[in-house]
C-alpha cells in the first residue's frame, strides 16, 4: 500500500495550471455564482481559488481524495469574503441613504414651516433695520440703492461719486453682516438680498 508521500501530483488532474484550471473551473464557477448572484464576481473568486489551490498543490503532497474538499474550503472562503464585503457597502449605502432622506425630510419641514406673513414680519424688518443702523453711512446708502430702490451698481456709482468696484465692495459688506444677522432666517436672506 502507498503512503501519502507516495502520491505525487501527477495523479492529480495534470501537473499544470491550465490542467486544474480546465478541470475545476466550470464547478468553482458554478458553486461561488450561487451564492454571491454575480457573474463576474464568481468568475474572479473560481479563478483566485484555482489558483491558490495550484500553489497549495506545488507546495505540498495532496492525496487526491482531499483536492475537492480544499477547493471548496478555498470558495467557500473566497465566497464569503465578498459577501461580507457586500454586507459592509450596503450597509454604508443605507447609512447614506438614511442621512440623505433626513436631510431632504428637513428641508422640506423647512419649506412647509415657512410662512410669508413671517417672511414680511415687523422682526425680520426690526432685524434689517438695526443691522443696517451699523454699517457706516456709505456701506449702507450703497445697500438701501441697490437692494431696496433697484438701481445699478454704475447709477449708485454717479450718485456717491465712487467706482463701480467700490460700491461693489460695499454691498458686498453689508451682505456678509446680514447674512450673519438673518442666519436663522437664512432661505429669507437669500430671497431678498441676491439677485
Amino acid at each position: 500500500m502507498k503512503s501519502t508521500t507516495d502520491i505525487q501530483m501527477s495523479k492529480m488532474p495534470g501537473n499544470s495550471f491550465n490542467d486544474i484550471y480546465t478541470s475545476y473551473y466550470k464547478k468553482s464557477f458554478f458553486f461561488a455564482k450561487s451564492y454571491v448572484h454575480n457573474d463576474l464576481a464568481a468568475e474572479d473568486i473560481a479563478s483566485e481559488a484555482l489558483i491558490k489551490l495550484w500553489e497549495k498543490l506545488k507546495a505540498e503532497l495532496v492525496e487526491e481524495k482531499y483536492i475537492l474538499p480544499l477547493l471548496l474550503a478555498i470558495l467557500k472562503n473566497k465566497a464569503l469574503d465578498y459577501l461580507k464585503h457586500e454586507e459592509v457597502k450596503r450597509s454604508a449605502f443605507e447609512v447614506m441613504a438614511d442621512w440623505q432622506q433626513q436631510e431632504l425630510s428637513i428641508r422640506m419641514s423647512a419649506l412647509e414651516a415657512c410662512n410669508p406673513d413671517e417672511i414680511f414680519s415687523e422682526e425680520v424688518e426690526k432685524i434689517i433695520s438695526a443691522t443696517l443702523s451699523t454699517l457706516s453711512e456709505q456701506t449702507r446708502r450703497a445697500f438701501i440703492l441697490s437692494r431696496f430702490e433697484n438701481k445699478s451698481n454704475k447709477e449708485i456709482a454717479e450718485e456717491m461719486e465712487i467706482s463701480i468696484k467700490g460700491v461693489e465692495y460695499h454691498i458686498s459688506k453689508a451682505l456678509k453682516v446680514l447674512r450673519v444677522t438673518l442666519k436663522d432666517y437664512l432661505p429669507l436672506f437669500y430671497f431678498f438680498f441676491y439677485y
